[in-house]
């Protein structure tokens, strides 16, 4: 079992009652440990009224943390007074349940220990003391190359009850590293990973056995880069049902913050009760850092990685991925030249089985656009003989355009990048083509780009050309789905034509996926 923990500031002894009170919202919200930051109350000139009340009144198990400037807190007294408060706080009438003190420190200071050793329960504590010692390491700036020495130092020294690693993910494979640590801990560890990469280590601390993982009160609370709320660990993550036992599934691509994939997956493994948790898997772009990442996760041992869904930028680089690892192959990500699903089958002992690569874009395409036309069939539609014009040269291009040639339409095919679009059109050939700028009228437009999208490059814009007509008789289509209502719809709305949100296509796609996941309808 692993606790929830909220960090709560305290900046001064005017702010207790508020502290409090926040405290208490988290533990009404799940939070079972509070961890009272003291870096700015510490340095009032007689804090401890204060901090007693906060502890006397603490609504959970408390950690009492006073961090010093150089491992991310703001403490900047001397040593020496920050070891007079932890000592007053020890000795109080209301003792907290854990001391955290860095590693750094506990090590450089003997006076430090000796002090600090008098209030903490040890093996040769003689007096009745609860109060425990958590050791702590924090590295902003990347992974230590000293890692496994000071995890080291943590578990050999007697005094620490629980060892505490933290540093800034580089990539997800770090959050791999801190599970790799975690299954071979010597005593109680908290290891968790910084940044937009590191968000996986902590909603995954109960799968691995860390001893608590951090939560924000709410989204401005937060003491660390990417750490997530207690409402999103609980409700989106389902963080009280992960076991050790537990899938992983995941959405790569860069961005991947906006995506819808965790809420729905995650719902829908709660709905059908599978034992599984989807997660957002920032990965760079290039070909390289997919390779690694995907592969490291497919052939991890205890991650029990069952699969994951693709989106921009790397579709072409899954349909890669799976011909160099020898998967099959669905033919229709072949035929499109991208993919969006990887599905790894495991054995139960932690190998690999074997694995599929499907573009479940392609039918969701057709279906979607074909619903905007008021056509019967859906996947299966027939387009012949409809001129649509697609923006875009990427992973979800290739599934439009091969979705709608299958169906028979003749399809314009733009991009910012003209050559692209060319070699696009020569790879599906006959059915597409690539002029230069829209000389036709059409009955349809799709754009299968990233512009529009909240936190992607043009989120104010639309892809299509000045100029370009749009009226009544016209469906336009957006592939993106956040927001639901992009600049391209309400420009199409205000023109008459009938529009089609990405957020069908994203539902189409996402069943299909979840089927070929769980082998359940969703």
């Amino acid at each position: 079992m692993s606790f929830l923990c909220v960090p709560i500031f305290v900046d001064s002894s005017e702010d207790v009652p508020l502290a409090l009170e926040r405290a208490a919202a988290a533990v009404s919200g799940g939070a079972r440990i509070v961890e009272w930051r003291l870096d700015a109350i510490a340095e009032e000139p007689d804090p401890l009224p204060a901090i007693e009340r906060l502890l006397a009144d603490s609504p959970a198990t408390s950690i009492v943390t006073i961090r010093s400037e150089d491992e991310g807190g703001t403490w900047v007294g001397t040593e020496q007074q920050r070891i007079s408060i932890l000592e007053a706080v020890g000795t109080g009438d209301h003792p907290p349940a854990y001391l955290d003190i860095e590693l750094k420190a506990w090590q450089s200071s003997a006076n430090l220990r000796q002090k600090v050793r008098l209030v903490i329960d040890h093996s040769n504590q003689v007096r009745d003391i609860s109060t425990r010692l958590i050791l702590s390491s924090h590295e902003f700036g990347g992974r230590p190359g000293d890692l496994l020495t000071r995890v080291a130092g943590m578990a050999e020294e007697e005094a620490c009850a629980i060892g505490k690693m933290v540093y800034m993910a580089r990539s997800l494979r770090d959050c791999l590293e801190m599970f790799d640590l975690l299954a071979t801990r010597p005593k109680p560890l908290i290891a968790l990973a910084m940044g937009e990469f590191g968000t996986m280590s902590r909603i995954l601390a109960p799968k691995f056995g860390g001893f608590l993982t951090f939560a924000a009160s709410d989204p401005a609370g937060g003491t660390a880069p990417g750490q997530p709320t207690i409402d999103e660990l609980r409700g989106t993550y389902r963080f009280d049902q992960i076991a050790s036992s537990t899938a992983v599934y995941g959405v790569v691509g860069h961005p991947v913050d906006h995506s819808l994939g965790p809420r729905v997956h995650n719902l829908g493994f709660d709905a059908v009760d599978e034992d599984a948790v989807y997660l957002p898997l920032p990965v760079a772009p290039g070909w390289e850092s997919f390779k690694a990442t995907v592969g490291e996760f497919v052939d991890h041992p205890r991650l029990d990685f069952g699969g994951c869904s693709v989106t921009l930028p790397h579709k072409e680089n899954l349909l890669r991925f799976a011909r160099e690892s020898g998967a099959e192959i669905d033919p229709l990500a072949e035929r499109a030249g991208a993919a969006n699903t990887l599905v790894v089958e495991r054995d139960g002992g932690g190998g690999v089985r074997g694995m599929r690569c499907l573009n479940t874009d392609v039918h969701a395409a057709v279906s979607s656009l074909a619903a905007g036309f008021d056509l019967p069939g859906g996947p299966q539609a027939d387009f012949t003989g409809r001129r649509i014009a697609v923006f875009g040269a990427g992973g979800v291009a290739r599934a439009v355009i091969a979705g709608l040639t299958d169906r028979g339409a003749l399809v314009h095919v733009f991009n910012r990048t003209h050559e692209r679009a060319v070699s696009l059109a020569e790879e599906f050939d006959p059915g597409v083509e690539a002029p230069e700028a829209p000389t036709a009228d059409f009955d349809a437009i799709v754009n299968a780009t990233p512009i529009g999208m909240t936190g992607g490059p043009a989120p104010d814009d639309s892809p299509l050309p000045e100029g370009m007509a749009i009226d009544e008789s016209m469906v336009v289509m957006d592939t993106v789905y956040s927001p639901a209502m992009t600049p391209l719809l309400r420009l199409a709305e205000s023109r008459g034509a009938r529009t089609v949100s990405g957020l069908s296509m994203f539902v189409a796609q996402a069943e299909a996926q979840f089927l070929a996941w769980t082998g359940k309808a969703p």
